[in-house]
């Protein structure tokens, strides 16, 4: 059977535009939440291959997505690594710093695999339990968004610790970045051995860097794992997310060679058109706090998207994650709005 969103990924699209939603597995959703209340820790429950391929296919069940984007989290690269993370209610991820050459030692791909090897097995087991129309995406943090938690130790807004740490020791910077390139190229090459169709590159925090450090911190390591994925794995498409790269994103598609690029809630649809869907797919790009709204409005937009971008290789998405308190009636009518859309 045809996979709508796959072919539309390889530049092969049809007169229904294919949907997935990041976040699409979450706390929106009452299943879901009952699922993870089963489960002692975050870390856990994304190491436990029945639970994470259950939530993976709950929204799938509910709306019929095009997509189903595997459920683990971008901190699993750091922690088989050897690095400690943890999350803490009501805060978000922890981890202990590493921030010197002392911390970095501590850090190895020695275990990597058999430390994650259970996400491997999650995307095995939706491989054969997903329908044989839905695609499959496995998905990994880019090195500099994973490197920003990685020096903090946590979450943060300016991402103020990884951006000095760039500048005022590029050298020990440079070898947690060429780490986390050889970890995500290796992980994500699991991920399509163990049956993932596509995958996604998410570098949520490339906003925080200067232009003039763009192409150090963000293109270069993000090229150098598509190229060897692509060494492995020439025919499965790559989708990439430089979240709120704003004019630099014709730059990065060029660059970089991703067959599909993510579209941020600001990234104006006229525009994206012209320089970038002329060029590759684009996936995008409702705000997420418009489905919490739902209604005309939330309808209007979601036909004015489809509408901008029916010119070429589009897939529907929002701009950022579903947020906790989405309803997810609000869902369905998006899912149905974009499935009654024809180009």
């Amino acid at each position: 059977m045809t996979k709508l969103l796959l072919e539309t990924l390889k530049g092969n699209p049809g007169e229904r535009v294919p949907f997935w939603f990041m976040r699409q597995a979450g706390r929106y959703l009452p299943e879901y939440r009952e699922v993870r209340n089963s489960t002692n820790s975050f870390m856990e429950f994304c190491y436990s291959p029945d639970k994470a391929a259950e939530v993976t296919l709950q929204p799938i069940r509910r709306y019929g997505m095009d997509g189903a984007i595997l459920f683990a989290d971008i901190l699993v690269v750091p922690d088989g690594l050897g690095q400690k993370v943890w999350f803490e209610k009501g805060f978000g991820p922890k981890l202990d710093p590493v921030n010197d050459e002392a911390t970095f030692k501590g850090l190895s791909m020695g275990a990597f695999h058999d430390k994650v090897g259970n996400v491997y097995e999650t995307v095995r087991r939706l491989k054969t339990e997903l329908p044989s129309d839905v695609t499959l995406l496995g998905f990994a943090g880019a090195p500099w968004t994973v490197a920003t938690y990685m020096i903090a130790g946590q979450g943060s807004k300016d991402h103020a610790a990884a951006r000095q740490l760039g500048y005022g020791n590029p050298e020990l910077f440079g070898k947690i970045m060429d780490m986390l390139v050889d970890a995500t190229s290796e992980y994500l090459i699991a991920q399509i051995d163990a049956g993932a169709d596509a995958v996604q590159i998410f570098d949520s925090w490339s906003a925080a860097i200067p232009e003039t450090m763009f192409e150090k911190w963000i293109i270069e390591p993000t090229k150098e794992i598509v190229s060897r994925i692509r060494a492995k794995h020439a025919e499965t498409p790559i989708i990439g997310f430089p979240r709120l790269a704003g004019a630099a994103l014709p730059r990065f598609v060029d660059a970089v060679g991703v067959d599909c690029v993510g579209l941020d809630t600001g990234v104006p649809l006229d525009w994206a058109a012209k320089e970038i869907q002329s060029k590759v797919c684009v996936q995008g790009n409702m705000d997420p706090h418009l489905v919490v709204s739902g209604g005309d409005l939330m309808v209007a937009e979601a036909n004015r998207i489809l509408e901008q971008l029916k010119g070429g290789a589009h897939i529907f998405n929002l701009g950022h994650g579903f947020v906790p308190e989405t309803p997810p009636e609000n869902v369905a009518l998006l899912s149905e709005t974009i499935k009654a859309f024809r180009r």
